[in-house]
């Protein structure tokens, strides 16, 4: 035994110093595997301090298991060269999936100190992995004489991607280029995380103080209340705070009366990362684009885009930007016709002024009330959010593929509103466990996603832990939490994440669940969301939450007619954001520009889609996507939406919500994570390649 093998071994037994408290003797739950089903993590016995000294001896211990296979004197096979790289890391992979996953859900000052620190040296230990020369020469071996391995199909698959991998990762550079390589890494990955943090912080800097309540008039009062109580816990007595989203687009412009408000709410959203202090972003994403850019070159590419897209379902930039320009005229159109009509409302009005960016919402929803006799506010009473997940995204899981919940109120939770579930499958057996994490917190990150703390496994023998996170705004106490349409659907969108990584059924760690091409991922969760409007489902969870009577016909009926409404605004916003990224992953180190919102404005007009009414989704100083895991990969969502169209049709086509369809979508898709080509599973389970047209016509860019 080595000295650094026995320093782990003191680390695991005794904890060392930095792992024990002198007062209590607390001892690191992360140093062993949580005695909790399924691994489930003990949230109440572990603390911030706990992460440091774990993830220290996680990467130790992990780095003398990668030694040790790298200098294995026995010939390389791929037990004791592949298979053991999927058992290795097992301290440090379950500390930085709780860390990572806490970090996201309920920040404080030490995760977020730790996350600066850690992210570089992460980097680091991951480049000492994927640049060891002996260790890529033996899977570069195995590689070589892969067809006489005579391997199953995932085993050989596995080799495969492991061999791709190091080689993306750099294995064949020169020792000075995997120097410099390692240098870019540690380097962005601290641009990173000061991007996302300075995100975060902006939103609850710039969180819109309200001086009067008459200035709320068109909010529901469980809002008023909710914006009172958000004042006083800062200190502001007899004011109204108002939190932004992460979007560009306010949900409350939609309904607030005060058109002054309404644009004090846009212009703070839109200045977000870009106005001085001390989380602007314009600095820090420069900084990002040339770095990447730079490692991109360094690999052998001509930028990050065609890096990152390589590794794709798309391949190349050239094909994504076809998918976006394609679209780019009839949205932008469409946008332009709405724009048009909500500009008559507001003449019509004697509104005196032209439709601004603060407007749009807010004269939508008349256009919506008048056009379609609907009302957003109509429908919120129907949609109390335990009916939504329980008799709606539960139900709709229950008849398509056979599942059952109980609630699990004896697992620890990392907040009090967090809600367990185990989730049986249709034999009975235990399939895994489900977190439902749906309020937003001024620590918490914005948007909506989908997570893992244990992926299924049959070779670790592990079965899945995911999670559910949404910001949905929470009620005063003792009040409902009304959903509004497109919180429905986002819940019904992440469980389809969810699904996808309780369904796994592959041996090895790397293929489970959502490990899949980025523009794939977003496949499975989009379509569905088709199950929140279907019939059966829809009248199982939209009962009044006073009367309990079902949600009138008439309504269901305005809901499905407003389907299309309001499309060109949606899918120019979505372009736009998709457009840029694109962008800027695009350019060589050279042409990284030195003012960020002036390329903005020029790229998005050399798109086309430099609509002013219609601001990006995201705009470049508060893009968490393309700063973050999505980088060069946000037209994700439009490129699956082709698959998840197409997908909506066969299951209408073959009659809709049945245990049957249910079970070949999971059987060829849901099931097979990454241990399959993603575009082969879509074509075994369609038998044949996407269509596009299912999208044009859902998004009503074609008749």
């Amino acid at each position: 035994m080595t000295k650094i093998s026995s320093l782990l071994l003191s680390c695991v037994v005794l904890l060392g110093t930095s792992s024990v408290q002198a007062n209590d003797a607390h001892i690191n739950p992360l140093y062993t595997a949580s005695t909790l089903q399924f691994e489930y993590p003990a949230f109440d016995k572990i603390r911030s301090e706990d992460f440091a000294p774990a993830f220290r001896d996680g990467m130790l211990l992990r780095a003398e298991e990668i030694t040790r296979i790298a200098n294995n004197p026995a010939s390389p096979s791929f037990d004791n060269t592949v298979v053991a790289m999927e058992r290795s890391g097992q301290l440090l992979g379950r500390t930085s999936r709780t860390f990572f996953n806490l970090k996201g859900t309920l920040t404080n000052p030490v995760l977020d100190a730790l996350e600066r620190s850690i992210t570089p040296q992460l980097a680091a230990h991951n480049d000492a992995v994927l640049l060891n020369p002996k260790l890529f020469q033996r899977i570069k071996t195995l590689y070589d004489q892969r067809d006489a391995l005579k391997l199953d199909a995932e085993s050989e698959r596995l080799l495969e991607r492991y061999h791709t991998d190091f080689v993306r990762a750099g294995a064949r550079l020169s020792v000075a280029n995997q120097k410099k390589l390692k240098g870019l890494n540690q380097r962005l990955a601290g641009l990173e995380t000061s991007f996302s943090q300075n995100v975060l912080n902006e939103i609850n800097a710039s969180a819109v103080v309200v001086a009067t309540r008459e200035e709320l008039d068109g909010l529901a009062e469980n809002d008023i209340q909710a914006a009172a109580n958000a004042a006083k816990a800062k200190g502001l007595e007899g004011k109204y705070l108002i939190a932004l989203q992460n979007t560009s687009g306010q949900p409350f412009t939609a309904t607030l009366t005060n058109r002054a408000l309404r644009k004090r709410l846009m212009d703070a959203s839109l200045a977000r990362g870009s106005q001085g202090g001390k989380y602007d972003n314009r600095k820090v994403f420069l900084n990002l684009m040339r770095l990447r850019a730079e490692r991109a070159q360094l690999l052998g590419y001509a930028n990050h885009a065609a890096y990152q897209l390589e590794d794709e379902t798309a391949k190349t930039p050239a094909a994504v930007n076809k998918l976006l320009a394609d679209l780019a005229p009839a949205g932008v159109a469409n946008a332009r016709k709405e724009a048009a009509d909500l500009q008559g409302l507001i003449d019509q009005q004697k509104g005196g002024f032209a439709l601004e960016p603060q407007d749009w919402a807010f004269y939508t929803e008349q256009l919506r009330k008048a056009r379609y006799s609907f009302d957003e506010a109509q429908v919120r009473p129907y949609f109390e959010l335990d009916s939504v997940l329980t008799n709606g995204v539960f139900y709709a899981a229950s008849k398509l593929y056979g599942l059952s919940f109980k609630e699990r109120k004896d697992l620890p939770v990392y907040h009090p509103t967090v809600r367990v579930f185990e989730v049986f499958d249709a034999d009975g057996k235990p399939l895994a466990l489900f977190l439902a994490d749906m309020y937003a917190r001024s620590n918490k990150q914005g948007g909506a996603w989908m997570n893992e703390y244990m992926s299924q496994s049959t070779l670790m023998g592990t079965l899945p832990v995911v999670g559910n996170h949404l910001n949905i705004p929470q009620p005063p106490e003792g009040q409902p939490t009304l959903m509004t349409w497109d919180e429905v659907r986002t819940a019904f969108h992440e469980f389809g994440h969810a699904l996808h990584g309780m369904f796994s059924t592959v041996r090895y760690p790397r293929f489970a669940g959502t490990n899949v091409p980025r523009d794939f991922v977003e496949y499975p969760s989009q379509v569905n969301e088709m199950w929140a409007i279907w019939p059966e489902v829809l009248q199982h969870y939209t009962h009044h939450y006073q009367t309990g009577a079902p949600m009138p016909q008439t309504l269901v009926d305005k809901l499905t007619a407003t389907a299309t409404f309001n499309q060109g605004f949606a899918v120019t916003e979505y372009l736009a954001a998709s457009l840029l990224d694109q962008r800027w992953h695009q350019l060589t180190p050279a042409q990284v520009p030195g003012d960020v919102l002036a390329f903005e404005a020029t790229a998005l007009h050399g798109a086309g889609v430099d609509f002013k009414p219609v601001p990006p989704r995201y705009r470049t100083t508060y893009f968490s996507h393309s700063a973050g895991g999505y980088s060069a990969g946000y037209y994700a969502y439009l490129w699956s939406e082709v698959l998840d169209a197409d997908t909506v049709e066969w299951f209408k086509e073959n009659g809709g919500l049945t245990r049957k369809n249910g079970d070949w979508f999971r059987r060829n898709v849901l099931s097979v994570g990454g241990s399959k080509d993603a575009v082969q599973a879509f074509r075994t389970f369609r038998g044949r390649d996407a269509d596009v047209q299912p999208l044009l016509v859902r998004r009503g860019l074609v008749q």
